[in-house]
């Protein structure tokens, strides 16, 4: 079954759920943010993901993290304020099973 990693206030999030629903694949949600994010999970991601290309630098939690926790952030550094803050993950996250689809843009679900 696949599995969309979200944030519920994330409208890019809900456009991919909606894509989700109208194709009629069966899924389960889990909630960034509610749900949280365990050193397993993330490691699992990173199987499929660099490391610099899931950590969200454009997002709020990022732009209030304070200049020294952002100053030459290595992947060790990023794995750790993922764990932390698990708003710096892009998403939306489809785990399809066999890869992990980060972002969504109209289209991306289609070949599913």
């Amino acid at each position: 079954m696949l599995t969309l990693y979200v944030l519920k206030s994330c409208d890019t999030c809900r456009k991919a759920r909606k894509a989700l629903d109208s194709s009629g694949h069966p899924y389960q949600v889990h909630e960034l943010r509610d749900d949280g994010v365990s050193a397993a999970l993330l490691e699992h991601f990173l199987l499929s993901v660099p490391v610099m290309t899931l950590l969200n630098k454009r997002s709020t939690t990022w732009r209030e993290l304070p200049d020294s926790a952002k100053a030459d952030a290595d992947a060790n550094k990023a794995r750790e304020l993922m764990l932390a803050h698990p708003t710096l993950i892009k998403r939306p996250l489809l785990d399809t099973g066999d890869d992990i689809l980060v972002g969504y843009r109209d289209g991306d679900y289609d070949t599913l």
